[in-house]
């Protein structure tokens, strides 16, 4: 059978290995890290999330990105240190703003065909990783907010999604934990949440079952295709150590951020655009913080935070986009919102023990993910997922595979 190579061990990278091996394909992975799901995939905000299937291709989210470019502490912070990477993306991103609509229908549509795929795997593979299937609820603290949700919610039902709109007296019986008033809000009941880099890493394990070769600790120098495909490698952070060079049928490109770098040692352009998220995971320690967190995950729209329940001692709490390059460093001004959130809304929970995480999104201007075939023979690319990785990944595989088993590989 004909052996695909792998570009990357987060989630994109996981459910098109498996997709591939469930067909009959070999496959190698390579990545950079020592395990897999360690970067965007290690600790995201855990939804699986239909119900966020809006693009942010609008004129609305640039007036809010405007007016909050002076605050530290903001959901949307852009760096204007200019780069042409930067401003490029962003000129690509405004000439996207025509298509709002049908882009958010058509992510909606994909990410309700993806969940049938992720829980099939979980399924099969027997992984468990805090699953949670208690909905997903929006809220909003006022009209303004909840009238503008509501339009966004009718190009949702257009998608096929199952979201009705809830009173605050609603609100209170869905999560009995949120004593605060808001308006009203929109409930999903057919979303869920979990822990990404569980269910990652599982199915890491199940791909290795099903014999799949991993290449772990690889800095890729170069990638060759032709009548093969080559990817040369040397162990990360050794530049003295000589290269190894690994021959295969195909390559899939699922690199997150670094999927533009490796397009362009192709020929292609994807011009995926590195936007940082933060998260943190709090500790329930005690039974009042156990006790006063909430089950049923919730989407602050104001405060752009989306929160999970992993089990009965983690809360994960994460929000906030920041334009601002390959840049992974952890900035306290951009955690403490998170926490504060926490203590505004939950005050019984402790926020003594939190641990702190950023990952880039890998963002395509359209904000749609890129799942096509390269410039040259026996090159594909399944990448640029942006907020939606989990929660579309798991179809845009079965897509890559289909293009795989239609380019006479077999």
């Amino acid at each position: 059978m004909p052996h695909i190579l792998i570009l990357g061990a987060g989630i994109t990278g996981m459910t098109t290995a498996y997709a591939l091996l469930k067909r009959g394909y070999r496959v190698t992975v390579i990545d950079r890290n020592r395990y897999a799901a360690m970067e965007t995939s290690f600790a995201n905000g855990g939804q699986l999330s239909a119900s966020n299937a809006e693009v942010w291709n609008s004129w609305s989210t640039v007036s809010k990105g405007m007016s909050w470019m002076l605050r530290r502490d903001a959901p949307l912070l852009l760096n204007p240190t200019p780069t042409w990477h930067k401003y490029s993306w962003l000129a690509e991103f405004l000439a996207c703003i025509p298509n709002y609509e049908d882009s958010t229908v058509a992510t909606t549509r994909l990410a309700i065909e993806s969940r049938r795929h992720l829980f099939a795997m979980a399924q099969d593979e027997g992984i468990d990783f805090d699953l949670e299937r208690r909905g997903i609820l929006h809220v909003y603290y006022d009209r303004e907010g909840f009238e503008g949700a509501a339009k966004v919610n009718e190009l949702l039902k257009k998608g096929g999604l199952d979201r009705r709109s809830v009173s605050a007296e609603e609100i209170r019986s869905i999560e009995p934990a949120l004593s605060t008033k808001f308006f009203g809000g929109f409930f999903t009941p057919s979303d869920s949440t979990g822990d990404i880099h569980k269910f990652t890493t599982g199915l890491a394990e199940a791909c290795k079952r099903h014999g799949a070769t991993f290449v772990f600790d690889a800095d890729v120098l170069r990638i060759k295709a032709g009548d093969q495909v080559s990817v040369d490698w040397r162990p990360t952070n050794d530049s003295k150590s000589g290269s190894t060079i690994l021959n295969g049928d195909a390559v899939v490109v699922c690199a997150g951020v670094g999927s533009r770098q490796f397009a362009a040692m192709l020929g292609d352009r994807v011009n995926v655009y590195p936007v940082k998220g933060y998260s943190i995971t709090v500790n329930l320690e005690d039974e009042k913080s156990k006790n006063g967190a909430p089950w049923v995950s919730l989407l602050d729209d104001r405060a752009k935070i989306v929160t999970s329940r992993l089990g009965e001692d983690r809360f994960r709490v994460a929000g906030t986009a920041e334009f601002n390059g390959i840049d992974r460093d952890i900035r306290s001004d951009r955690i403490r919102p998170l926490t504060d959130w926490v203590r505004s809304l939950f005050p019984s929970v402790s926020t003594s023990r939190v641990v702190p995480w950023a990952g880039l999104r890998p963002m395509m201007p359209n904000m749609l993910p890129i799942v096509r075939q390269g410039k040259r023979p026996r090159v594909f690319y399944n990448t640029g997922h942006g907020h939606l990785g989990w929660t579309l990944s798991a179809a845009t595989s079965e897509l890559v595979s289909d293009l795989i088993d239609s380019s006479c590989l077999k």
